[in-house]
């Protein structure tokens, strides 16, 4: 069967919340676009993460913030400073959501989910010329010309400019599988391969801990690699979840031992001092409950990684303020909400144009960078697929609007 030609001034690969960035500033720019989303809806990943309210920020110094992508900042910086979390908030509100702060800083829609947000942005990129393809997987480059999989047969775009979107390797139902990677690959783009990011920490536990699924951990701190958090977790069936776990997801997917502290407000000798008080009739238990605030989950996981408990207040309160979690290191990819790895700087353009590829620029989680959940790793695709869409305007009318 003979593939359909088109002709587009400006082709997006991905309907995620990165690819509408791009697509939305070369609309600015005056530059018709066609967005080509593999799946049947755009942004069905942002749609998911919408469901636990949608963090879309964090509200703090930009030192601060840009701190939490480590290795990457650097590369980051001219992004996140024409795109930070102050120009993420008036984004928003220019959409008409308003927003919230939270009392660590992060920032909601005061709907607390996606879908009144997307449906907004989905009707101003609408009448700003932007034309969405559902159901157009893509199946790399022939030639000059993207190949893609559509219900009506193989369709061949040939675009003066490409942003691709394609996501990381995280959460593949949803749509992000890394399965670019192949194409770019072999076009001579260099890779880095991709590993979870943000993704639970597998811990085996005995069978004591089944009544605790599910339950939260808050007021406590933990440390890996060198790295301090003080996020909250949440004890499931495979182990350990929740924010506190992903702010360390780097150290811990290199093998780094994780060690909580379940009194971080106490000091050490405090703490001792509280513990060597008479216990009476009390239980054990009630003693620990009574003197040092432990019980529930915190006191479960205690006795799971530190039975028998020691009976001398001074070691009994060093295991407290640093309990040592045995691990199996981070669940796969399927399970991660975000994945690190992808196509390394050096094959990158300032403006983030691929060099093995002139005209096609790439940003979001395609590129080699790690951040933690909290606002930062959705700020991030859209910095970097504003300034790649941008960059990509620039080339096509010589204008950087």
């Amino acid at each position: 069967m003979t593939a359909t030609e088109r002709e587009a001034a400006a082709l997006v690969i991905g309907g995620g919340p990165a690819g509408l960035a791009a697509a939305e500033v070369l609309a600015e720019a005056g530059v018709p676009v066609l967005v080509a989303e593999a799946k049947p809806s755009v942004a069905r990943k942002f749609l998911m993460a919408g469901k636990s309210g949608l963090n879309l920020t964090k509200d703090e110094p930009f030192a601060q913030f840009l701190a939490a992508y480590g290795g990457a900042a650097a590369r980051l910086r001219p992004m996140l400073s024409a795109f930070g979390p102050e120009e993420v908030q008036r984004w928003a509100e220019d959409l008409g959501e308003a927003l919230f702060i939270g009392s660590t800083g992060r920032v909601f829609p005061r709907a607390m989910k996606a879908s009144p947000l997307l449906r907004r942005w989905l009707g101003r990129l609408e009448a700003g010329g932007v034309t969405l393809a559902t159901r157009w997987r893509c199946l790399g480059r022939a030639g000059k010309a993207w190949r893609f999989a559509t219900p009506e047969g193989e369709v061949r775009v040939r675009a003066r400019v490409t942003v691709l979107a394609l996501g990381g390797a995280s959460w593949p139902r949803l749509g992000s599988d890394g399965a670019w990677a192949a194409w770019l690959g072999d076009a001579g783009v260099p890779l880095t391969p991709f590993v979870p990011s943000n993704a639970a920490l597998r811990v085996e536990w005995s069978r004591h801990m089944a009544r605790h699924f599910g339950a939260p951990v808050k007021g406590v701190a933990l440390e890996a690699g060198g790295q301090r958090s003080r996020g909250e977790f949440v004890i499931s069936a495979q182990g350990l979840e929740g924010g506190g776990i992903y702010a360390l997801s780097a150290a811990l997917r290199e093998g780094a031992p994780l060690v909580l502290d379940l009194a971080p407000d106490v000091p050490l000798e405090r703490l001792a001092g509280r513990l060597a008080a008479p216990r009476g009739k009390r239980s054990r238990a009630s003693h620990l409950r009574k003197t040092a605030r432990l019980e529930g989950a915190k006191l479960a996981l205690l006795n799971e990684f530190a039975r028998p408990l020691p009976e001398e207040p001074g070691a009994l309160a060093r295991l407290i303020k640093a309990l040592p979690v045995p691990h199996l290191g981070l669940a796969g990819l399927e399970r991660a909400i975000s994945s690190a790895g992808g196509i390394r700087w050096e094959g990158l353009s300032e403006g983030l144009e691929l060099l093995a590829m002139p005209g096609v620029f790439a940003a979001g989680e395609m590129l080699d960078w790690d951040a933690p959940t909290g606002g930062y790793l959705l700020t991030a695709c859209l910095a970097t697929r504003r300034w790649a869409g941008r960059a990509a305007a620039q080339r096509l009318t010589g204008s950087s609007r």
